[in-house]
């Protein structure tokens, strides 16, 4: 008896707290009262099925937001976002609006039964896809409730709040009704009469005990507003659809109902688009093709320019012009002048790559390379001739001067002093470079002497200074070929009048060295007159008179004194060498 006892005692104590834990939580849900035409619209919560809104015109919710969605096939769903407050009413009036026309065959039915007011979706999980509840769709007797659709196979889902009740797919031929139960799934397929009878049909019907529903097949239609583009350019894609909840436009992605949007392809494209309802899938394609060819045309003004050099002076230059015009290109160049805009033109002066004495025959390529994003590459080459010659310019050559009465014999090195020597290899290794060009060419030597002393001495000392220098220009590497000697003693001497002139023009001169010279005079117009003149053959240039007033032994060329000394040192080595020959 006292087990008895302590077991009512738990089972009362357990009833008390599980009523007060409801009433607690009760106490914190509010209601909707929904007041929605039509009164068959299908209630969602929070994706989750609740019912028909004349079964529940006032629904229980907790504290709070809720997505509520309200949902009849051939209406425009409505959805919500309803505040709930506890222990309050919140009121929510909707009249669902209706859309799309009426439905032609052909027709096939489907029978729901076992589902009570189950929602029945077809192809889809969401409420864009519900099409009625399982009492809309369970009786083929005397008053009928059926789902008519377009012949195909379908996705059906039976849910009952957030669950599946059942899901599978059913296949539907024309003229034929298929009996679903909600549970088992297909149960059988017999011929439907009624759908013969049919030919355009409203989308949703209700009387008395009977309802229809009659699903559309979706609409798809798609088009671009040019077909073919080059690359680059764009084209517009329209595309219109209906009972389809879900339209995509592949490969653009997910889309609206209808609508356009600009593309640009980078190659040939097809763009599909799919519309996908309950009443099953409709398609559209349009192809753009895209052009990748690129078209491009380079010319020259000429295709052959001359050029001369002279020395380091242009004597004439090469001018062209390039010229070129390209499409369908989103980057173009040109090697040698680098990027350029797809169309233009580009003067310059040709240059020949050579650089050493000679004809000049060459030939320049300019290549144009234009590419666009969509793999299209285009080249074009033009080729430019230059001809005409590098020649060497005047040669850097003055004459060279002696002391008085040097050299004293043919043998004799004196008398070509250290600042002729170095003047005589400047001019040698010009001319060496100048026979590589003209194997041909001379240097002509002409000796002169003052007028002091015989006109025979005179003529013998100035072939003397003749051969000395040709002796000299011999070795530092002109062949003796290429070198003749004249001498002229002391015949076609500078007048004073000629030396004073050649003395004016000297830059060289210093103020306090041009007085020196205005003193001395006499003896600067002689000393003049002692030199080996050069003269080019081939081109006739002859050699500067310009007196070395600036050189370290330049008294030794003009003082008759210190020449004199040295030409005595000169004829005792001269005798010294003989003795020793004996």
């Amino acid at each position: 008896m006292r087990f008895e006892r302590h077991i009512s005692r738990w089972v009362l104590s357990t009833v008390v707290l599980l009523l007060v834990a409801g009433s607690s939580a009760f106490a914190q849900n509010g209601k909707v009262n929904f007041r929605v035409t039509p009164k068959q619209a299908y209630i969602y919560v929070d994706n989750a099925a609740i019912g028909e809104a004349s079964k529940h015109s006032f629904l229980s919710l907790s504290a709070g937001e809720h997505k509520v969605e309200l949902v009849n096939y051939g209406y425009q769903p409505v959805t919500r976002t309803v505040t709930v407050v506890a222990k309050k009413t919140v009121v929510l009036e909707v009249a669902l609006e209706a859309a799309g026309g009426k439905v032609s065959g052909p027709f096939g039915a489907i029978t729901i039964e076992g589902a009570s007011r189950d929602a029945v979706l077809l192809n889809g999980k969401s409420p864009d896809y519900f099409v009625g509840h399982g009492d809309e769709f369970n009786n083929e007797f005397l008053f009928k409730q059926e789902l008519v659709v377009p012949p195909g196979t379908y996705q059906v889902s039976i849910q009952s709040k957030d669950k599946d009740v059942w899901s599978g797919p059913v296949s539907v031929a024309a003229d034929q009704r298929v009996v679903v139960d909600a549970h088992k799934g297909i149960r059988k397929a017999v011929p439907w009469k009624r759908g013969e009878k049919f030919g355009t049909i409203p989308r949703f019907t209700v009387g008395t005990a009977s309802a229809r529903v009659a699903v559309a097949k979706p609409v798809a239609d798609l088009s671009a507003t040019t077909a073919k583009v080059n690359c680059g350019e764009t084209s517009q894609l329209k595309w219109t659809s209906s009972d389809a909840p879900k339209v995509e436009i592949t490969p653009v992605g997910e889309v609206t109902a209808s609508g356009e949007v600009a593309v640009q392809p980078k190659q040939t494209t097809t763009y599909n688009l799919t519309a996908s309802g309950p009443g099953g899938t409709a398609t559209s394609s349009v192809t753009v093709d895209v052009n990748s060819a690129i078209q491009a045309d380079l010319g020259l003004s000429s295709n052959e320019v001359h050029y001369k050099r002279v020395g380091n002076q242009v004597i004439e230059d090469g001018k062209a012009q390039l010229t070129w015009t390209v499409s369908n290109a989103s980057a173009v160049s040109i090697d040698s002048v680098g990027t350029v805009d797809p169309s233009g033109s580009r003067s310059f002066t040709v240059a020949p790559q050579k650089s050493d004495f000679g004809p000049v025959d060459e030939t320049v390529n300019y290549t144009l390379k234009a590419t666009n994003e969509c793999g299209g590459a285009e080249t074009q080459t033009v080729a430019l001739h230059i001809l005409g010659s590098i020649e060497p310019g005047a040669l850097t050559m003055r004459s060279v001067y002696f002391p008085t009465d040097q050299p004293g014999t043919r043998k004799s090195q004196a008398g070509l002093l250290a600042s002729e020597q170095e003047a005589l290899k400047t001019i040698a290794e010009e001319f060496k470079k100048y026979l590589a060009y003209k194997p041909d060419a001379q240097l002509i030597l002409s000796g002169y002497a003052d007028r002091r002393g015989p006109k025979s001495y005179n003529q013998r000392l100035s072939e003397r200074r003749a051969e000395l220098v040709k002796r000299f220009l011999v070795e530092q590497g002109i062949p003796d070929a290429n070198i003749a000697t004249h001498a002229f003693g002391k015949d076609s001497n500078l007048t004073a009048d000629q030396v004073k002139q050649l003395v004016s023009e000297n830059a060289g001169l210093t103020d306090e060295a041009r007085q020196s010279v205005v003193r001395k005079f006499g003896n600067i117009v002689l000393a003049y007159n002692r030199r080996v003149d050069l003269t080019l053959s081939s081109t006739g240039q002859e050699s500067a008179q310009v007196y070395p007033f600036n050189a370290n032994d330049y008294a030794r060329m003009v003082d008759r004194k210190s020449t004199k000394k040295a030409k005595r040192t000169e004829v005792a080595a001269e005798r010294e060498r003989e003795s020793a020959g004996n």
